[in-house]
């Protein structure tokens, strides 16, 4: 990971700010969600893709029963057919 030279205290309630720089560079807007993960000895702030549900592809997605699937993965949907009992 690359230093950006910007420095920001934590405040008394566990918040630290984005400077406005780097919101404007990784085109994060107010209200956006944050993944905030662990990655070795890093804390990480990525802003939230919404992914496919089976294979987390971030491109073509359909929105089904509040759920994200991709196109590739709803045109497997489609081909399965349900055995009878």
């Amino acid at each position: 990971m690359k230093s950006v030279g910007i420095i920001r205290r934590v405040d008394d309630l566990g918040r630290v700010v984005i400077p406005v720089e780097l919101r404007n560079k990784f085109d994060i807007d107010e209200k956006d969600p944050i993944e905030i993960f662990v990655d070795g000895y890093n804390i990480v702030l990525k802003k939230l893709e919404p992914n496919c549900i089976f294979c987390g592809s971030s491109r073509k997605l359909v929105e089904y029963k509040e759920k994200l699937v991709c196109s590739k993965c709803l045109g497997k949907l489609s081909n399965i057919q349900i055995e009878k009992e």
